[in-house]
């Protein structure tokens, strides 16, 4: 599949840009989440006192029944929620550089932006200033904020964001780098995107197999800053198309 930048009109109606943190606002060759996943496995090896082989099995048993790692440890064995996610978001973030192209995308695009994300809020704030765009977002939506049980994809985790910031979902955009994140906001009315990226994460792997875009997903990009510029661009002409254009003004001279 090639990447198709679609007209303005496929997002004219958004009034809020949202967006998931990890291998989406930044590349997925930072690869931070192999540092992450190796930090879920100490931290749970720590914990219980078993070999990080076992660990990593847990870490990802409790990924795939509960929706995030996390979840599975605060359901099951009430582990504190600020202290794995502490531990795990103390990584090396020096592979995530400012991206000016970003900054400027975002700021081009009509509406509220926000992030959305099953990490912590200082992680994503952490990254965002990596970045460079703290100042593009009207909030953080982050796993505290989702009650640490309700993680994407489950749709209470969606309803819990657009409850929480009055977004119609409707006119809203989701960006994600998973696409059982995007399914769900595909039931829910929004206009979904699948920023593409190649990790170790078998949903990623599975992408590379792909022949066509599955209904849920309406467009797909692998390079975000481009893709929001287009937008941002179109949507700029177009309104400038709609505006009108104010009369000559009569010359006059004087004699």
């Amino acid at each position: 599949m090639t990447e198709k930048h679609r007209p303005a009109r496929d997002f004219e109606h958004v009034e809020a840009w949202v967006f998931d943190l990890d291998n989406t606002l930044y590349p997925a060759d930072c690869n931070l989440f192999a540092q992450i996943d190796r930090r879920m496995g100490e931290f749970i090896a720590n914990s219980f006192g078993i070999p990080l082989h076992e660990a990593q099995r847990l870490r990802e048993a409790y990924y795939y029944e509960h929706g995030t790692t996390l979840a599975g440890l605060v359901r099951l064995h009430g582990v504190p929620p600020d202290d794995f996610l502490d531990y795990v978001h103390d990584i090396d973030l020096s592979a995530v550089a400012p991206c000016p192209q970003l900054v400027a995308a975002l700021g081009a695009l009509p509406g509220r932006k926000f992030i959305f994300t099953n990490g912590s809020r200082k992680h994503a704030e952490a990254v965002a200033e990596r970045l460079g765009v703290t100042g593009q977002f009207a909030d953080i939506c982050d796993i505290h904020a989702l009650g640490y049980l309700h993680p994407k994809p489950m749709r209470e985790a969606y309803q819990r964001f657009v409850s929480a910031h009055d977004v119609m979902p409707r006119k809203a955009a989701m960006f994600d780098d998973l696409p059982h994140n995007l399914e769900t906001a595909h039931a829910m009315g929004m206009t979904t995107v699948l920023v593409h990226g190649l990790t170790e994460h078998p949903e990623h792997r599975a992408m590379t197999g792909w022949t066509e875009l599955p209904a849920h997903i309406h467009h797909r990009t692998e390079a975000l800053p481009s893709f929001l510029a287009a937008i941002g661009a179109a949507l700029a002409a177009d309104r400038a198309e709609l505006s009108p254009v104010p009369p000559a003004q009569a010359q006059f001279c004087l004699t």
